[in-house]
């Protein structure tokens, strides 16, 4: 499709995957699902039919250009954007908003978090070109939503208008978002069925985006409009250290999405999962029959379901009473937890950081 890039962000250190995914080595850079290809190949695999290697760019971490590199040699080293510090999804939107206007004015983007999982690719391109369209037509700011399966409390949600204002149900305008509800409203969200998912991934005009930087964040805009020059020259590092020093730790949905008045979703449902944590990979990969998902090791299980375990291939592992657990034994860390708090190993590897146990992060 003419003047379509893809933005892989692939800047997060995925520490609710822990302890699989590891500071050196994060999520989007294993391979997770036993494929042969880590996530972040698999998303340029999936994005790659809808525009050239040289209609990519990456944003990451400076620690990972070289993973990035070593994974996606086919998109070039000059299309790794190195992000200084963290400072959430906004800035590094700008960042790669701010090098494609330079490229081409013109430019739609699809963004795309690095670590997700697309079941259905077929129905999934279908929706980006639909979003693509959509965007290019109107200048509106696009978002996925995803056709919710569950009352999940760790995903944001979408509501949006039943209007047909687009004249097709696929498209729809936004009317509020919700960041991670109760199990108790999510439940209601369901049952209205005029929420989605939040998926994280975007579509909009090159052109669109920076204005709504310029109308909602306007300090952060100036920022990148003072230095666009320097962005794509000799001077882009410490001039991109400079701007991200002083931008706020913001992401784009509270930045820009929640406010702007020209946002719309086009709903979609493909197999979608952000792969966020051992739950929603224990989701994925659930085996029917006895309920637990069983990553290598040589392992025997009892009286045990509802329940991830993942073991070295040349170790033997005997579970017995547990349900609803996740169990990992990986390199130097085994974690036992129970998969209804798991949203607590993000906190665990907090305490691991403030005890100097850097060894095992």
């Amino acid at each position: 499709m003419d003047n379509v890039y893809s933005v892989i962000m692939a800047g997060g250190i995925g520490s609710r995957f822990w302890p699989m995914s590891r500071q050196s080595k994060p999520k989007q850079f294993l391979d997770i699902l036993g494929t042969g290809k880590s996530l972040i190949q698999m998303t340029h695999e999936r994005l790659s039919p809808l525009c050239g290697n040289d209609n990519f760019l990456v944003v990451t971490s400076d620690e990972y250009l070289d993973l990035c590199s070593e994974q996606l040699p086919a998109i070039g080293s000059e299309k790794i954007l190195a992000e200084p510090m963290r400072k959430n999804t906004a800035p590094c939107i700008a960042y790669a908003a701010y090098k494609l206007r330079h490229t081409d004015p013109d430019a739609v983007m699809v963004v795309s978090p690095a670590d997700h999982i697309i079941l259905k690719e077929d129905q999934f391109l279908r929706t980006l070109k639909q979003s693509v369209e959509h965007a290019r037509n109107t200048g509106h700011l696009v978002t996925i939503g995803i056709k919710p399966t569950r009352p999940d409390s760790g995903y944001g949600y979408i509501q949006f208008y039943r209007d047909r204002q687009y004249g097709v149900e696929d498209i729809q305008r936004v009317k509020t978002f919700t960041e991670k509800p109760s199990v108790e409203l999510a439940i209601q969200f369901l049952q209205s069925g005029d929420f989605y998912w939040n998926s994280g991934m975007f579509v909009w005009k090159v052109s669109s985006i920076i204005e709504a930087f310029e109308q909602l964040m306007p300090d952060m805009a100036r920022l990148f409009e003072e230095n666009a020059q320097s962005l794509n020259s000799e001077q882009e590092e410490t001039t991109i250290e400079s701007i991200y020093s002083q931008c706020p730790n913001i992401s784009i949905d509270y930045g820009i999405m929640e406010k702007a008045k020209n946002v719309d979703v086009v709903l979609g449902d493909f197999g979608w999962s952000d792969l966020g944590t051992w739950g929603s990979l224990h989701e994925q990969l659930l085996e029917e029959s006895d309920s637990n998902v069983e990553i290598s090791g040589k392992l025997r299980t009892y009286d045990t379901s509802n329940s991830i375990i993942k073991a070295p291939d040349d170790k033997l592992v005997v579970v017995q009473g547990l349900n609803n657990y996740i169990v990992i034994d990986e390199g130097d860390v085994l974690l036992i937890c129970q998969k209804g708090e798991e949203q607590k190993i993000k906190q665990f590897v907090n305490d691991l950081k403030t005890d100097k146990e850097v060894e095992f992060i």
